[in-house]
């Protein structure tokens, strides 16, 4: 593929799919045809890709995915760089595809309002009552958050209907805005929140990725955490000098790197005394 020439797309919508697993073959053939490499999850609830090509192929696939009147519209976020950051094209059958382990929020009938980042953004500007949410995993947010956000610290995004049970019960009368990479977890997260009786939640729309895009990245602190071999991307969606370490996939700065701890294809400051009890 040509360098400097690489586009990402990812996107997602909760629907119906009773033939879910129909889909899998035509998707893994038209992708594989196209080069394109990347992940597309199909499950009963939905569809959810991250996908990586050159722009004539990313067209097709989108033609492709518009033949059928379900995907019709779905909101794609869109990046660029210079290679390739899937290593394969994987098309996977999924329970759901986003695992929260509640079968009774779906998306499809109720989910929170959204709020536009440039919306998002004026709350913050003018200094409004807000409290700000992060609904993604430890590994993510340690990269970086929205000054002053709530760090639920999760494991995985499993641990999120827990989580918020711990929260203040003054929060539950507060204005909320959460938020996640793109904006799968939230249309979630803010059901399950909606249902535990918190009375103002609001979702990012488009998610930190639509938050860089549409404004100019104010009081975002550090980068944001993807799931690719970029790593990790700025406010100006360029990709930065993070790396993941081989062994633990925990997303590592220069300073870690250059640490006694770092041993490229073995371990890390994260997972060195793991590698230390398997030896």
């Amino acid at each position: 593929m040509n360098s400097n020439k690489i586009v990402n797309i990812a996107g997602y919508r909760f629907i119906d799919l009773h033939d879910h697993d129909e889909l899998r073959q035509p998707f893994l053939v038209a992708c594989k045809e196209l080069e394109l490499k990347g992940t597309i999850l199909l499950s009963p609830n939905g569809i959810n890709f991250s996908l990586a090509g050159e722009q004539e192929a990313i067209n097709s696939f989108i033609e492709f995915l518009e033949s059928d009147n379900r995907f019709i519209g779905i909101p794609i976020k869109i990046t660029h760089n210079d290679y390739q950051p899937f290593r394969r094209m994987l098309v996977r059958l999924k329970k759901e595809i986003i695992a929260l382990g509640m079968d009774e929020i779906r998306p499809i009938d109720f989910t929170g309002p959204k709020i536009k980042p440039t919306e998002f953004k004026e709350i913050l500007d003018n200094e409004e009552e807000v409290i700000v949410l992060d609904t993604r995993n430890d590994y993510e947010t340690r990269v970086g958050l929205f000054k002053n956000a709530v760090d639920l610290n999760l494991a995985t995004f499993r641990d999120f209907p827990k989580a918020i049970k711990e929260l203040p019960d003054e929060y539950k009368k507060k204005p909320i805005v959460m938020y996640c990479t793109g904006g799968i977890r939230c249309e979630k997260a803010s059901a399950v929140m909606l249902k535990e009786g918190f009375e103002n939640v609001k979702q990012l729309e488009g998610g930190i990725l639509g938050y860089f895009k549409e404004t100019d990245g104010s009081y975002w602190e550090g980068d944001c955490f993807v799931f690719d071999d970029r790593v990790a991307v700025d406010t100006e969606l360029k990709e930065t000098e993070y790396v993941m370490c081989f062994a633990c996939r925990e997303p590592l700065t220069t300073e870690e790197i250059n640490s006694p701890s770092y041993k490229i294809g073995e371990h890390c400051p994260y997972c060195i005394e793991k590698s230390r009890d398997i030896k």
